[in-house]
């Protein structure tokens, strides 16, 4: 079986995963092998990384109410732009 090189898009797509060590076997070996020649993924792997490390000191009671809704917003808004596709 041939197998295809990933592309930033669907790296992009499964990076959430990537993180949680949810992916199978070979998603992860393909998820690799287009960070090792891609440096633009590579940076966005490390940025994910650093936003969910800063994330991870936030609680809900040091975020603001109005920012929580806008956030929700903006993610609600985010989520039915991927179900147009």
């Amino acid at each position: 079986m041939i197998e295809h090189a990933m592309t930033c898009q669907e790296l992009v797509e499964l990076i959430t995963s990537y993180l949680d060590d949810a992916l199978p076997a070979d998603a992860r070996q393909r998820f690799e092998r287009h960070l090792a020649v891609c440096p633009g993924c590579a940076i966005y792997l490390e940025q994910m990384r650093m936003t969910l490390r800063l994330l991870g000191t936030l609680s809900a009671e040091t975020i603001p109410a109005t920012t929580q809704q806008e956030l929700l917003a903006a993610f609600r808004g985010l989520r039915h732009m991927g179900e147009s596709r």
